[in-house]
C-alpha cells in the first residue's frame, strides 16, 4: 500500500521521469501535490501498471490533484548537459510550473540538487512507495508516450509508437539501415560499438 505523506507537510510535492534511458525523444518529468483527503489503491509505479492502466488513472490524477504539471528537455539540450542534469531541469521545471508553492519535495531515485530553498529528499524507488511520486511517474510516461506517438508518424520506421524510443533491437536495427534524426540523442550510444555511426 503506497503512502499519502512523507514529510508531514501539506504540500508533500512528488516529482518523477519517465524516458531516462531511451536513445530518442525527451526525458519527461512531472510534478504532483495531492490533497491529503486522496485515496486510490490503483495507482502505483507507471511501470508496474499497464498503459490501459495508466490512461485510466491520468484523468483521475488530473482531476483530484491540487496541482500538477509536466516537462520534456529535448535531444539537443540532453546532448548538451547529459541526462541526469537534464532529468533534474525537467523536475524542476515541473515543480515551478505548479499552482502551489511545494513546503516540500520528494524526489524518485537518489540525485536531485535543491530548487528555491525548497526541503527535498530523495527515495529510491519511491514511485512504489508514495502515491504523489507514483502519481508523478503516471503523468511523465503518459505525457511522454503521447509525444513519442505524435513523432512516430513522422519517422514511422522506427516505430517509436510501439518501443518509445528505448533501445530495443528493432529500434537498433532500424537506426542501423535509416540512420539518426533530430529526435536522436547524439550523446547515446545508439550502436553497440561494432556498429558505429558516422554522427
Amino acid at each position: 500500500m503506497l503512502k499519502l505523506n512523507y514529510s508531514g507537510f501539506e504540500y508533500e510535492c512528488g516529482t518523477d521521469e519517465a524516458g531516462r534511458g531511451c536513445l530518442a525523444g525527451p526525458v519527461t518529468a512531472a510534478a504532483v501535490i495531492l490533497p491529503s483527503t486522496f485515496k486510490n489503491t490503483a495507482l502505483n509505479d507507471s511501470k508496474q501498471l499497464t498503459k490501459i492502466n495508466r490512461n485510466t488513472l491520468r484523468p483521475i490524477i488530473e482531476k483530484e490533484a491540487l496541482t500538477f504539471a509536466f516537462s520534456h528537455i529535448f535531444p539537443t539540450e540532453i546532448d548538451k548537459i547529459n541526462i541526469l542534469n537534464a532529468s533534474i531541469l525537467a523536475m524542476h521545471q515541473s515543480i515551478k510550473k505548479l499552482n502551489l508553492v511545494p513546503e516540500f519535495i520528494i524526489v524518485d531515485g537518489n540525485k536531485f540538487k535543491p530548487l528555491n530553498e525548497i526541503p527535498y529528499d530523495t527515495i529510491i524507488k519511491g514511485d512504489g512507495k508514495f502515491l504523489s511520486i507514483a502519481a508523478a511517474s503516471v503523468i511523465a510516461k503518459t505525457t511522454r508516450d503521447t509525444y513519442m506517438e505524435h513523432i512516430h508518424e513522422e519517422f514511422p520506421m522506427y516505430n517509436w509508437k510501439q518501443n518509445k524510443g528505448y533501445p530495443t533491437k528493432e529500434h537498433r536495427d532500424a537506426i542501423k539501415k535509416y540512420g539518426v534524426t533530430k529526435y536522436h540523442r547524439k550523446s547515446f550510444r545508439l550502436l553497440p560499438n561494432q556498429l558505429q555511426l558516422d554522427l
